[in-house]
């Protein structure tokens, strides 16, 4: 089992302790920081009235993104196959045209 540490961030102006691996410190206060500049500026635009409301809002638009990038990344890798396919076909042509 690795090293359990924990860890205070504030989300929110409040304080919440995460129990979270030692080599995982770094990632999570910067979740928290990124998670605490969303809610901040949803909160500031003064459309969305309720801390948990302002959670809601904030969660969907992480996961959209998280969706987007997993979406983007599937692409690429389709991409990247058929690049391969297509490199394969053309060294292929080429070891053709050096036998003859």
């Amino acid at each position: 089992m690795k090293p359990q540490d924990s860890l205070t961030v504030n989300i929110l102006e409040k304080e919440y302790r995460v129990a979270c691996p030692t080599h995982e410190k770094d990632d999570l206060k910067a979740s928290a920081d990124l998670l605490n500049k969303r809610l901040d500026k949803i909160k500031k635009t003064g459309s969305v009235l309720g801390t948990e409301r302002i959670a809601v809002m904030a969660a969907l638009n992480l996961s959209h993104e998280v969706v987007n990038s997993e979406q983007i990344r599937k692409e690429y890798a389709e991409l990247d196959a058929r690049i391969s396919k297509l490199s394969e076909r053309i060294e292929s042509s080429i070891r053709q045209i050096k036998l003859f």
